[in-house]
């Protein structure tokens, strides 16, 4: 099962049922508007951090990314744009584990 954090930006919209079309099972949504947010541990189970530049302040971003360092999470950084976090997620293991799949059942 695939799991993604987003951190940073208040509403996602159409993007969390364009990560599900994607074959991503689990999407958690911290905005970071709260300082105490900062505080919390990333979840285990969690297989890639997504954080929206725009929408988030340094500080926030870096405490993030220290935790995921430390828990050793890829961390990626992308703009809220859908373009943007596709190309992301596509460098990232998330999706290419599912492109490969892809391309082994049309082949094959």
């Amino acid at each position: 099962m695939s799991s993604l954090l987003i951190v940073g930006g208040d509403h996602l919209g159409k993007i969390t049922k364009k990560l599900e079309h994607q074959g991503i099972r689990e999407i958690i949504h911290v905005s970071g508007r709260k300082a105490r947010m900062s505080q919390k541990e990333i979840p285990s189970h969690v297989n890639l951090v997504l954080v929206l530049t725009d929408f988030i302040n340094h500080e926030f971003s870096a405490a993030i990314k220290k935790k995921a360092n430390k828990q050793s999470i890829p961390i990626y950084f992308s703009k809220r744009s859908w373009c943007s976090i596709y190309a992301v997620l596509e460098k990232s293991e998330l999706l290419s584990n599912r492109t490969k799949r892809k391309k082994i059942a049309v082949n094959g």
